[in-house]
């Protein structure tokens, strides 16, 4: 096992990194301004850390990160463990996203597709999904990509073959999208 100092500087060479990613990044904030400007939702899906991604952004979005303003449309599809059991029972896993998709998502709508590898079928599957309704995709990966960036409106690849360092990326940009959207959306009164 490494030391916390070496896992603390692979952590920082990692995040350095991930300034090669900067338009990327940009370029998928600004897909979530104007969906949500025009009415639409972010739905997001992914297995294990980042379906706990998931969660937290959505959380974030509707809620608050920093700011009180008015509450964001933002869907974790990993949370109904109803939905989550009787599909993966019923039909299986692989498509426990994509039909969530298919219930949900409308043409103004985002997916916003985590997999640290980049070849999860079951959210690739959701991303195909998502593209037959002309919904926009954005994936969060690393590594190669995998065959999930095929189906990418914007994708950005973490600079990263260790899963840990790719998930801690995911974070990072999740929350500055966050940001963007608290600022672009903070004059806008709520309800509370």
């Amino acid at each position: 096992m490494k030391t916390f100092i070496a896992m603390l500087e692979d952590h920082k060479e990692m995040i350095n990194n991930l300034a090669h990613c900067n338009d990327d990044i940009e370029s998928a904030g600004q897909l979530l301004i104007n969906t949500l400007q025009q009415g639409g939702k972010l739905l997001l899906c992914g297995n294990g850390g980042s379906a706990a991604d998931c969660q937290h952004i959505a959380a974030e979005l509707v809620v608050r990160y920093e700011k009180h303003r008015q509450a964001l449309a933002a869907i974790a599809l990993t949370t109904d463990t109803s939905i989550l059991t009787a599909h993966s029972n019923d039909y299986g896993f692989e498509t426990v996203f994509s039909r969530q998709v298919e219930a949900l998502g409308q043409p103004n709508d985002v997916l916003c597709a985590i997999s640290t590898s980049g070849h999860s079928k079951n959210i690739i599957k959701a991303a195909q999904t998502a593209q037959q309704k002309n919904m926009r995709v954005i994936v969060l990966t690393g590594d190669s990509g995998g065959e999930l960036i095929e189906h990418a409106t914007v994708s950005v690849i973490v600079p990263s073959t260790v899963t840990a360092r790719i998930q801690e990326a995911h974070i990072l940009i999740g929350h500055w999208w966050c940001g963007l959207l608290e600022d672009q959306f903070k004059e806008i009164t709520c309800s509370l």
